[in-house]
């Protein structure tokens, strides 16, 4: 379980195939006290540590979660947002974040407003009924704020959020642009209210 508070932002500093793709990612945790078989999650994934050094760890990907996840992103160089797992009595500074991607989006764009950066991301259909203006989304890892909704006649939307200078600062957020692909996490209470309503109907 996560916050969606970024932590530290890695590299992926070697890919190696194995059947499952074995990736090493640099960081600046004080991995002596991060355990072989720990949770972290990388740009919104939650992803095992199968082994580590003194500035480094390493993770497996199957292709199940490389199919579910942004394109490119689990190459060589790519940096991603990191986040320890959640400890009983650490502060709640975000959202439930569960580091399951649900869908990926597209980054529509990144625009410059004052110090900070209105960005509007394509979500496909399948989430779409998930998001609402100042509800919570999971973007890479990063537990945000939705201000808008533009709902689209295939189903899909456009969501709006508002960058912060310091959030950009600490996220992988400042590189983004127009055409990038992003891991989207919706709301776990929003999840489970659709289930509810769900099963509301057929009961009804």
């Amino acid at each position: 379980m996560f916050t969606g508070i970024v932590s530290d932002i890695g590299t992926i500093t070697k890919v190696e195939e194995r059947g499952d793709l074995r990736l090493v990612i640099s960081c600046h945790y004080d991995m002596s006290s991060v355990d072989i078989g720990a949770s972290i999650a990388c740009s919104g994934a939650c992803l095992t540590v199968v082994d580590k050094g003194a500035d480094w760890f390493a993770v497996d990907i199957s292709a199940e979660s490389i199919s579910k996840t942004a394109k490119s992103m689990w190459s060589q160089g790519s940096k991603l947002n990191l986040e320890r797992a959640l400890k009983v009595g650490d502060e709640l500074g975000g959202h439930i974040v569960t580091g399951h991607v649900d869908a990926v989006g597209d980054i529509v764009s990144v625009e410059t407003e004052g110090d900070s950066h209105p960005v509007r991301i394509h979500a496909p259909a399948d989430i779409a009924p998930y998001l609402a203006p100042k509800g919570s989304i999971t973007v890479d890892g990063i537990s945000l704020t939705v201000n808008t909704v533009d709902d689209q006649q295939d189903g899909s939307t456009i969501f709006g959020l508002n960058i912060i200078p310091h959030t950009a600062g600490v996220t992988t957020f400042a590189d983004l642009k127009a055409g990038d692909q992003v891991n989207l996490e919706i709301d776990i209470l929003a999840r489970y209210l659709s289930r509810m309503e769900k099963l509301r109907a057929v009961t009804a």
